[in-house]
């Protein structure tokens, strides 16, 4: 058990996890080195990008016309000029280059591509998590009843059902049968903007409630066997205070886990839904860099992927604290 959570030692472990995010980022830099130019060297990236069959020269000029000629790790004449000093350097100030594919800044897509991603993540987080705890909470305040069962039920046939059948019956019902809403495309217009995100956001919670509403359940479920609850019940307190006022807020240390960790992935987007909605998100940009063999691009997405993650897990640690006085920093 550490210490109580006072400021002093708040600072403390915040630098001691600050010294461990870095250490992470380092070790996550040196994969993404071994990985983009050791296993798959320059030379490979010029002859996927190129095709097999490019002649030598075409793959020289590709190779030092996207940087990658100089010397892998170690340069006796200028030691900065190296690809790891240059690859540990963009990264830690955020200038990924130009990609592989077309040339254009990677800043600036990144920058194009984060709104549109965080117009469909940000409701569908949003519903998605309102929806499941509420239901949760219904059917662990019946607990053993009709409702459950059947919740239950939806439940498991919700999970068993692939995230791309969600995707094309809600494209074929809401978008060619009802013709309620368009099949695919964007528009930033805050006017139209809710027309091209509803149904990729209602077929995202379609497809997720199952799993989270089942997790979300077993907590609750688990917090009504406590002595606390046994108590209020005793005191006279109904069903719904008992579980709103008791249960959820004593449940919320394994829900802010769960929700903290799923917050970086609203950033880079939801890679199926904006394929297949056509919406030119983060998500989107990451499977074209795949396609089109943009391995400069895919390093900066891993890069912020990851920062993203760890930067997650120090404020899950430090919202435990502000969620449940009882938690203290070790």
């Amino acid at each position: 058990m550490g210490c109580a959570a006072g400021p002093h030692h708040m600072i403390t472990f915040l630098v001691r996890r600050l010294f461990w995010a870095c250490g992470t980022v380092a070790g996550v830099l040196g994969f993404l080195f071994v990985l983009f130019f050791l296993y798959a060297t320059p030379a490979d990236m010029a002859r996927r990008a190129l095709g097999e069959k490019a002649p030598p020269e075409a793959i020289s000029t590709w190779i030092k016309n996207h940087g990658y000629d100089r010397p892998l790790v170690w340069n006796p004449t200028a030691p900065g000029q190296t690809l790891l000093v240059e690859h540990f350097r963009r990264s830690l100030t955020f200038d990924f280059g130009r990609s592989d594919a077309d040339g254009v800044p990677i800043r600036q897509r990144l920058r194009e591509g984060v709104g549109p991603s965080l117009a469909l993540t940000l409701p569908l987080f949003a519903i998605g998590l309102i929806f499941s705890i509420a239901l949760a909470l219904l059917v662990a305040t019946f607990r053993d009843s009709a409702l459950d069962r059947a919740v239950a039920v939806g439940c498991v046939l919700a999970m068993s059902l692939s995230t791309l059948l969600y995707i094309i019956a809600g494209q074929w019902l809401f978008g060619q049968v009802l013709r309620w809403f368009p099949v695919s495309g964007f528009d930033s217009d805050p006017e139209m903007l809710w027309r091209f995100v509803a149904l990729p956001v209602v077929v995202g919670v379609l497809a997720s409630f199952g799993e989270h509403t089942r997790f979300y359940r077993t907590l609750f479920v688990e917090e009504t066997s406590r002595d606390y609850v046994r108590t209020a019940r005793a005191k006279g307190c109904s069903d719904l205070r008992v579980m709103w006022g008791h249960v959820l807020p004593n449940a919320l240390i394994p829900i802010v886990t769960h929700v903290v960790v799923a917050i970086p992935f609203l950033f880079t987007g939801s890679i199926l839904l904006e394929s297949f909605f056509g919406i030119p998100g983060l998500g989107s940009m990451t499977v074209e860099a795949i396609h089109g063999n943009d391995f400069a691009t895919l390093r900066a997405m891993v890069f912020l992927g990851s920062l993203l993650f760890i930067a997650a897990q120090i404020a899950t640690d430090v919202i435990y604290t502000l969620v449940d006085p009882r938690v203290r920093l070790g």
